[in-house]
């Protein structure tokens, strides 16, 4: 047996909480992931894992032993990067969950460029607007956009800001009339965006000092490509990322209400695990992802346009 092999076995299952992913990720069939547990257990003398039909925890020796582990893994892995780094591209596979829509608006030409400059990486993104679990789910890299973040173990890098624009199509408008103010927005068809913080629950700041309305939500989505669709159809009122707004906006398509209100941006972050030594794959994917944030964001705050009054 390969101590250091079924060590780190032996961390990805605990890590994914399941013999059969752990699996998946090492490439190796359940049984084997499992033999080798068994196996380290037995060279150790103690139980690990406590296993049922329902459910797998960790042993009191098990948790101690795990915290060790991985602080023994990341030190030799630590090792092994900096002998390498002078000399060697990253390599191996990098797991990479983002939102739905920032992936396909803004992460997909940032991702072909990212690969062309790293040819021995081979990446998987999985797109969701949920928040998944980065370390249950073996995730390097999870990038999500929130006005703030929970406490966590992760680490969390900011990377950049995007803005929230309040927009109707001008049908929409032509049919309801264009509000005026604050409260005229209780009078209108709403359009909130399900997984946000507070869905239907709009805080404004203006000339006049904040607010928060609770408004009349007809329709919640959990996209919000899906919810600029409902936009251009014109369902009602709503507020899109200004990635997918600006082109809308541009285009005339939609157009931008109570432009002296403002809702308040939203971050996108990189969160990764709080190992001691981050791993060249991953530093060299936030790195690159940053620097290319860094020069589109301007691009994202689109300004505003004049909207024509229809009473």
């Amino acid at each position: 047996m390969d101590v250091l092999v079924a060590m780190r076995t032996f961390r990805r299952v605990v890590e994914r909480g399941s013999f059969s992913l752990a699996a998946v990720d090492l490439g190796q069939s359940t049984a084997a992931v499992s033999k080798q547990v068994r196996q380290l257990e037995e060279r150790l003398g103690s139980l690990l894992l406590l296993r049922t039909t329902r459910r797998m925890s960790l042993s009191e020796a098990g948790q101690a032993y795990f915290s060790e582990c991985c602080h023994l893994l990341d030190e030799l892995d630590a090792l092994e990067r900096a002998t390498q780094d002078g000399s060697s591209e990253p390599s191996g596979r990098l797991r990479v969950n983002a939102p739905l829509s920032f992936g396909l608006k803004v992460l997909s030409p940032i991702l072909v460029a990212f690969m062309q400059r790293y040819p021995q990486l081979k990446v998987e993104l999985t797109l969701d607007d949920r928040l998944l679990d980065v370390v249950s789910e073996g995730f390097d890299v999870s990038l999500r956009i929130r006005s703030h973040l929970p406490d966590s173990t992760l680490v969390a890098r900011r990377l950049g800001e995007v803005e929230q624009i309040i927009c109707a199509a001008p049908a929409y408008l032509q049919a309801n009339g264009t509000p005026q103010s604050v409260d005229d927005l209780r009078e209108h068809s709403c359009l909130a965006y399900r997984l946000a913080e507070h869905p239907g629950s709009w805080h404004l700041r203006g000339p006049q000092g904040s607010s928060r309305l609770e408004l009349p939500v007809r329709l919640a989505v959990d996209n919000s490509l899906m919810l600029s669709e409902m936009l251009l159809a014109g369902l009602g009122i709503g507020a899109l990322p200004s990635f997918i707004a600006r082109p809308l906006l541009d285009s005339g398509q939609l157009l931008q209400l109570l432009p002296g209100q403002s809702m308040p941006r939203r971050s996108i972050y990189a969160l990764y695990a709080s190992h001691r030594h981050v791993s060249q794959k991953v530093r060299v994917f936030v790195d690159f992802l940053a620097s290319e944030l860094e020069a589109q964001l301007i691009h994202l705050v689109p300004s505003a346009r004049p909207v024509p009054t229809h009473e």
